[in-house]
This record gives C-alpha cells, sequence and structure tokens, in this order.
C-alpha cells in the first residue's frame, strides 16, 4: 500500500485536491472580509472585482505552490499554505490601512479598475515574498 501513495499521479492528485479545498475555504473566508458579495459583483461584471479576486486566486495558488515544492508531507504542506494564508490576509488589511485617503473595498466595489489592478497585483506580489520564505 505504500507504493501506492508514492506514486506521482497519485501524490499530484492528492495535492491538487486539497489545494482545492483550501481555495475554495480560503475564498470564502475573504468572501466574509470583505464588504461586497465577490461572484455577484462578477457576475454583474465588475472587472476591479474580477482582478481582486482574480489576484487572490494566484496568490493562494502559488504560495500552496512553494508549499508543495519544499514539503514531502501533505499536512506540513497544508500548515504551511494555511500560514501563508494568513499573511496573504494581513497583507490585505494592511493595504486598507495604509490607504487612509479612500476604502479599498468601496472603490472596488464601485469597480475602480486602477484599485482592482493594485489590489491584484499586491496579492501576487505578496504570493512570490510569502512562497520564498517557505522551506
Amino acid at each position: 500500500m505504500d507504493s501506492f501513495w508514492e506514486n506521482s499521479f497519485v501524490q499530484t492528485a492528492g495535492y491538487y485536491s486539497v489545494t482545492v479545498l483550501c481555495m475554495v475555504l480560503f475564498l470564502f473566508i475573504f468572501e466574509i472580509v470583505t464588504k461586497y458579495k465577490n461572484w455577484e459583483e462578477i457576475k454583474k461584471g465588475n472587472v476591479a472585482v474580477a482582478m481582486a479576486t482574480g489576484g487572490k486566486i494566484f496568490g493562494i495558488a502559488n504560495i500552496f505552490r512553494h508549499s508543495i515544492l519544499h514539503h514531502d508531507s501533505l499536512f506540513i504542506m497544508i500548515g504551511w499554505g494555511m500560514y501563508g494564508f494568513f499573511l496573504l490576509l494581513t497583507g490585505y488589511f494592511i493595504f486598507e490601512f495604509l490607504t487612509p485617503k479612500f476604502r479599498i473595498d468601496e472603490e472596488i466595489e464601485k469597480d475602480n479598475r486602477a484599485v482592482g489592478f493594485l489590489a491584484m497585483v499586491i496579492s501576487v506580489g505578496l504570493s512570490y515574498v510569502i512562497g520564498a520564505g517557505i522551506h
């Protein structure tokens, strides 16, 4: 049975499945902390929300990519992925705090694409920094 779990196809399917489940959970958490409803806004064609959400999806996937590369254990990979998500979420709050002249969530909800793009780039950029720290 050990050879089954050591099979590359089985490991890849396991990492993929766990990452997708974690991504759904983390996007649900982002849905709770943002003032707008991500999927309702995307359905309405709000490009700023789509960019910000896309950046979060990429950021989460990139963090898990690094976690998978550096860990053999599924549980350790999940732990580092969760820690990376916590840091990404913290970055979201720091971004909100560092822009006192306007509210990030309100601007993204109003389809301010400049703010949506900046939110996307911050999520992607931070995911590379977080990923570099995973070892």
